[in-house]
């Protein structure tokens, strides 16, 4: 491996660290909707990995075929920007239903009262809800919240990993196809290895908030956020 591929590499890494965590998107979504849907640390992780795939290995496919028709880095930003739009709009869109959706469920769910009478008359009261493992076995999970890791999965693919393609495009452009690999192989070693931490990280201190009665409402704050987070990105470009 030449000096040169080296410093390429090592550059790779940093701006696959930092581009993640400079991204809330990154991990945000998953972290949240981990606590909402009462994912296991496994699934978390796995859902964060794949979907760390599907982003990364799109904006190779874009940066590959942009390599093969000889496409500027200009025009290949440009059409990642509409990429990025269309991932941002997916985040809000996905945020709000979500939201709305985990409102409506908190207001079933709100506790309600039951009254019991006993064999001898006696009669009582208790306050009452549907959460956490109290919910009844004959209940199935609705296919929207089965479909929900699928969903990020797609705006994901969407999601433009823009420092890669000028990262890429050097080593093409001097014919060095070990140094394509190379460049392509850390920064998604990096980018998914920072995912995942900050994704683990970052669970442990919101498993650790407590919400007490607002408890029923996670589905629609996890909403809220995601929401949240995909305006920062049309907004911003964060």
């Amino acid at each position: 491996m030449t000096n040169e591929l080296i410093v390429l590499s090592l550059t790779a890494a940093g701006i696959g660290v930092l581009h993640t965590a400079l991204g809330p998107d990154h991990y945000l979504p998953f972290v949240l909707m981990a606590r909402s849907e009462r994912w296991s640390q496994a699934k978390m992780l796995w859902v964060t990995l794949l979907c760390g795939l599907g982003h990364v290995l799109s904006a190779v496919l874009v940066g590959a075929v942009g390599i093969v028709l000889g496409v500027g880095v200009g025009r290949l930003e440009k059409f990642d920007s509409i990429r990025g739009d269309l991932a941002a709009w997916g985040l809000i869109a996905f945020g709000l239903v979500y939201c709305v959706w985990g409102l409506r469920r908190a207001h079933r769910n709100r506790p309600h009262t039951h009254v019991h009478t006993h064999f001898d008359d006696t009669i009582h009261a208790h306050l009452h809800g549907h959460q956490r493992e109290h919910l009844h076995l004959h209940q199935k999970q609705p296919a929207a919240r089965r479909l929900t890791p699928w969903i990020l999965f797609i705006l994901f693919v969407f999601g433009p990993c823009e420092p890669l393609i000028p990262l890429l495009i050097y080593p093409a452009a001097r014919s060095s196809v070990a140094g394509v690999v190379v460049v392509t192989a850390v920064f998604s070693i990096s980018t998914l290895a920072t995912m995942a931490a900050l994704v683990k990280l970052t669970s442990v201190g919101i498993r650790r908030l407590p919400l007490g009665q607002l408890e029923r409402y996670t589905h629609a704050l996890a909403g809220a956020a995601i929401c949240l987070c995909g305006l920062a990105i049309a907004a911003f470009g964060l």
